[in-house]
Parts: C-alpha cells; sequence; structure tokens
C-alpha cells in the first residue's frame, strides 16, 4: 500500500490531504485532516451508464459518535436511520458547487460519502468534507471539472479569518461558506449582522485568493496518484434531427411561454411534447426508437431553457408575459387559524404560504444529540413542501431535504432578529406551509 501525503497551511492551522491507504475499493478516496479532526470522504461513480436526463449523484455526511469517544444518545446505542438536520445540511453543502462540474450529459450514477472518524469540537469538520469530496474525485478516474474548494469565512476583531473554530464563529460578523475554483465562484452561503455590500465583496474576494493552496495540493495530489480520467463523450442529437424539430416546435413552445396561468402552461408544453413524440419517433425497432425519444426530450427542453432565457435577456419579458420590472398581485392577511398563538398567510401570484406560530416555555426547546454534545434550540422554523402545491401526487410523511435546506435559510434569517434566549427565555414554533408554489416559496 503506497500512502500519499500532502500538507498545506489554511487559516494558519495546518491541513493534510491523504490517500492510497485506506478505502481502496472506491473510486476515490482522500483522508482529511487538520489536528485531530479526521473526515473520511469516498466517491464512487458507476461505469453503467443510466437511462436518466439528469446526473444522478448522492451525497452522505455520517458522523461516528466515537469521534469524540461519546455513546449515541436513544435506546440503540447505534448511528443510522434519519440524518439530523446538521447531517443534510452539509451534504447540500458538498454537493452544491461540485454538481456543475461534472461534464454536460454525465448521466452514470454516483456517491459521495463523507464521514467524521475524529473531531475535537473545535474545528469545522463540514469544510474538511468539502475539501475531501473534491480532492476525492479529482484523483479518481472520474470525469471531473475540478478541482474545487470550500471554506468558510469569518470577520472578527475587523479581520477576515478562515475556517474559525466553532466558538470563534459566535463572536463573527459574518459566517459565510464560500466555493470555488480558480475562474470563478459556485457557491456562496451564510449570513452576516448588518454588514455593507462592499464588507461581502471583500470576503468573496479573500475567499477566493484563499483557494489557492487548496487547488494547488489538490492538483499535486492528483499527479502523484497518477489515475486517468476515464473517457466520456456525451450523446450528441444529430443536427438535421435537432434543426427539423426545432423548426417544428419554436413557434408552439413560444407561445406556452407567454401563457400566464402555470397550469395551463404546462399542459400546453404536454400537449407539444407529445406531438412532438408521436411525429419524430417513427422507428419500429425498440433501441432506436428509444433513442429517438430520448433526443426529441432533449431537444424539446433544450429549446425550452433557450427561448424562455432570450425571452428574459433580449426581450426583458418574464416567462409569463410579464414585463422585467412587473410584479404579481401581492395580498397578506393575518389571523387566518383561531386557535394558533399567531397565523398568517403570504400571496405572491401563484405562490401562497400559510404560516403559523406556536409559543412554548424553555422546556419546549429542542435537545439535539449531537458528537459535540447537546445542542438546545429555542427557535425553529419548519418548512413543508406538499405535492398538492404543484397539482401532483406524492408521498407523505417525512421532510425532503430540499424542505430541510430551505427551511434553515428561513430559520437563519429570521433568527438574527429575534431577541437572545437571556432577553426572551421562551421557545418559538414557526411552520410554513407551502399551499402553492410557482417559485419563491
Amino acid at each position: 500500500m503506497k500512502n500519499t501525503k500532502l500538507s498545506i497551511s489554511l487559516g494558519g492551522r495546518e491541513v493534510i490531504l491523504e490517500t492510497g491507504m485506506y478505502a481502496k475499493q472506491a473510486h476515490g478516496s482522500v483522508i482529511t485532516r487538520s489536528g485531530d479532526n479526521v473526515v473520511l470522504t469516498t466517491v464512487v461513480s458507476s461505469t453503467n451508464s443510466s437511462n436518466l436526463d439528469f446526473f444522478p449523484m448522492t451525497v452522505e455526511f455520517q458522523e461516528r459518535f466515537y469521534a469524540t469517544g461519546k455513546f449515541p444518545g436513544g435506546y440503540f446505542k447505534r448511528e443510522g436511520g434519519r440524518p439530523g438536520e446538521f447531517n443534510i445540511l452539509t451534504c447540500r453543502l458538498i454537493d452544491r458547487p461540485l454538481r456543475p462540474l461534472f461534464p454536460e450529459g454525465y448521466n452514470f450514477e454516483t456517491q459521495i460519502v463523507s464521514t467524521v472518524l475524529s473531531s475535537d469540537g473545535s474545528y469545522p469538520c463540514d469544510i474538511l468534507a468539502c475539501i475531501g469530496a473534491s480532492s476525492a474525485i479529482h484523483i479518481s478516474d472520474i470525469p471531473f471539472g475540478g478541482p474545487a474548494c470550500t471554506l468558510r469565512v469569518a470577520k472578527i476583531n475587523d479581520k477576515f479569518v478562515i475556517n474559525p473554530g466553532l466558538e470563534e464563529v459566535q463572536d463573527s460578523k459574518m459566517d459565510m461558506v464560500i466555493a470555488g475554483t480558480s475562474k470563478g465562484l459556485l457557491m456562496v452561503e451564510g449570513g452576516a449582522k448588518f454588514v455593507s455590500e462592499d464588507e461581502i465583496l471583500d470576503a468573496l474576494q479573500f475567499a477566493h485568493t484563499s483557494f489557492a493552496p487548496v487547488l494547488e495540493a489538490q492538483e499535486e495530489l492528483r499527479k502523484k496518484v497518477g489515475v486517468d480520467k476515464r473517457e466520456f463523450v456525451p450523446s450528441k442529437v444529430d443536427d438535421s434531427f435537432r434543426n427539423t424539430i426545432e423548426g417544428e416546435l419554436k413557434d408552439k413552445v413560444s407561445g406556452a411561454l407567454k401563457i400566464k396561468i402555470k397550469q395551463d402552461r404546462y399542459a400546453e408544453f404536454d400537449k407539444v411534447k407529445d406531438e412532438a413524440l408521436e411525429k419524430f419517433v417513427t422507428s419500429e425497432d425498440v433501441e432506436t426508437a428509444s433513442v429517438q425519444k430520448k433526443d426529441v426530450l432533449k431537444v424539446f427542453e433544450d429549446l425550452k431553457y433557450n427561448l424562455s432565457r432570450d425571452m428574459i435577456l433580449s426581450k426583458r419579458s418574464r416567462i409569463d408575459a410579464r414585463k422585467s420590472d412587473e410584479i404579481r398581485p401581492i395580498t397578506c392577511e393575518a389571523g387566518l387559524l383561531p386557535r394558533a398563538h399567531g397565523s398568517g398567510v403570504f400571496t405572491r401570484g401563484e405562490t401562497q404560504v400559510l404560516a403559523a406560530i406556536t409559543l412554548g416555555t424553555s422546556d419546549d426547546a429542542q435537545t439535539i444529540d449531537t458528537i459535540n454534545g447537546y445542542v438546545t434550540k429555542n427557535f425553529m422554523l419548519h418548512y413543508n413542501f406538499p405535492p398538492f402545491c404543484v397539482g401532483e401526487t406524492g408521498r407523505l410523511g417525512g421532510q425532503s431535504r430540499r424542505e430541510i435546506g430551505h427551511g434553515s435559510l428561513a430559520e437563519r434569517s429570521l433568527s438574527a432578529v429575534l431577541p437572545s434566549v437571556d432577553d426572551f427565555p421562551y421557545t418559538i414554533r414557526l411552520v410554513s406551509e407551502v399551499l402553492e408554489s410557482n417559485g419563491s416559496s
């Protein structure tokens, strides 16, 4: 077994990238260390193409309680089951900047798994997982447009700090997670305590400059490992076939894009699509017909994308024929629910959300068992997005990662303007029920 290791200085702390000793049957495997923090990240990508028209990548982030010498809470004393909110948010943090770096049309099932093996409770293991994920993909044979780097930026005593400790963040004016490549930024997420736009721009520039050692280390690690990328040639629709379909559908798709009511617009899209499939899928051979169907659907979706983009950028018209400065009708209603402690309905066009609030005592606070100890939450915002809000059927029960992510964003924005626990020793639960959705829920 050959161990390959690189050390870099990041925010005044040593970060070590290591590969070659562990999880060698994965297509890419990297141990990321900083102090007593150790995160193992692996990536595997199927060698068989799927029939899906999207990139089927899943990301998992696991914390092991032995990482801090603790027993898991509960009866079974074992990790597993549904991941906690922090784990889900970290999965999304890893996923978002990496997904666009895979080649267009790559539909091979791919899975990234980051596991926290050791944690001292002071350094952000989610950032180590993000760096480890990019490193694992970059040194593998999987096609990838990276490397990428993800960093947390804080501003403490008027100085920018890279990857501050968990306690240091509490004294920061901002807490931002920024990801990108040497060419530019891929993702920005975070919050700040009433800072200026110039400070935010300075933070973005500071982060991008700080990417360099991490990106260089990943490139060096890849050279030392020496694995060639597998060949991938995206499927291409024949130009003649594409031009024929576009000529037939262009006016119909343009007309559908101008329909104001969402369900009517979608119904027209379905009608145009069905007519195109009936006309252009002509082969009696099953395999050839399947390829023709796939090509027709791709041309249809590309045409929809390009025409809607052209409407907005060139003609300054929205998809539903609104002008660029025209806002959908807005209505607000308060006190809808007689028994809730507070309620309100906000409607904008075809998007509608009912919010209900409950005030409780400190005994109602949520206690979360984490590898770094128990965390208490006195404010919770839960976002629900049932299938009926977009006119669809679906399974109810449990929350999707999207619901967890959207709820967390809204929760962070409101928690910034709530009084501290010392001044307001109560518990607040706010539930947002999406009743209709046509964007901006």
